[in-house]
């Protein structure tokens, strides 16, 4: 038996078949763990959706995940690049989404002892807090309450955390950190705007994962999300104790897993354009 995290897959169904062949994936002994953002930008994300939703994965939920389930909620709009239309107008599209807004923001495991999110961790946060603050996010998606969190959902702000947080404002930053994040300064603060690869981003700010003093240091962190990651400057992984799965599928690069036993890395290259992103 073995457990196999996935990064983003983002519609890219072929390369997900490739990548399950590649490890040699066995339902029936294997579990797979997903870093969220199954679809969108891709172009298949109806067919990757009934495959995860089949396969009865460990997964988390990405940024483009939730905003499929906000314009499922009429709360947004669909864009130029977004591609989930056929998920909309599917006939198992009631019971797909179901699944999908069921499934939570952040996952923690003994054994293995790992934790997946999608983006990152404000340097406040322990693992546990962390856990805790993820299923305020998760009671509310999980009622009808959703309608109007989708409705509060979009917004770069508040960008630093507060205990006295409350409201729509507390949900949208623990919204922010687990399922956008990138940067933020040594104070905390959060950054969203800034997109690019480490070495490139403004002044006074860091990956959230090499702030000095993060609470969440002693952890294994499993996250996806940045597919930019890995073409900065050099990145110490290890020390940091971090594994970034995003490897850019949809962007031309590859999807990759890792067999969380060992830390083995497996990757499929993609079948799209590539892109200079």
């Amino acid at each position: 038996m073995a457990t196999y995290a996935i990064g983003d897959v983002q519609g890219c169904y072929s390369e997900l078949v490739d990548l399950l062949d590649t490890i040699n994936f066995d339902e029936h002994k294997d579990q797979l763990w997903f870093t969220g953002d199954l679809v969108n930008r891709g172009p298949d994300s109806l067919e990757t959706l009934r495959l995860v939703k089949s396969l009865q994965p460990v997964m988390v939920l990405g940024n483009h995940d939730l905003h499929l389930l906000a314009i499922n909620a009429g709360k947004a709009s669909l864009q130029k690049k977004d591609t989930v239309g056929p998920v909309l107008h599917a006939s198992d599209r009631s019971d797909l989404l179901s699944w999908l807004r069921q499934q939570p923001l952040l996952h923690r495991s003994r054994d293995p002892a790992y934790t997946l999110i999608h983006a990152g961790l404000p340097p406040q946060w322990n693992i546990t807090q962390a856990q805790i603050l993820a299923a305020e996010v998760e009671a509310v998606l999980r009622t009808d309450a959703a309608t109007e969190y989708f409705a509060h959902m979009y917004g770069n702000t508040p960008d630093i955390w507060s205990e006295d947080l409350r409201g729509w404002d507390r949900l949208r930053f623990i919204t922010n950190c687990l399922t956008r994040l990138r940067y933020c300064d040594n104070t905390g603060r959060i950054s969203m705007k800034e997109k690019g690869p480490p070495g490139r981003q403004s002044d006074a700010l860091l990956p959230w994962y090499q702030i000095k003093g993060r609470q969440s240091s002693k952890d294994q962190i499993i996250f996806g999300h940045w597919a930019t990651v890995r073409l900065g400057e050099k990145q110490d992984f290890k020390t940091a104790r971090v594994h970034a799965l995003d490897t850019g599928c949809v962007w031309g690069n590859a999807l990759t897993a890792m067999r969380l036993e060992d830390e083995t890395y497996f990757s499929v290259p993609s079948r799209q354009q590539k892109s200079n992103r």
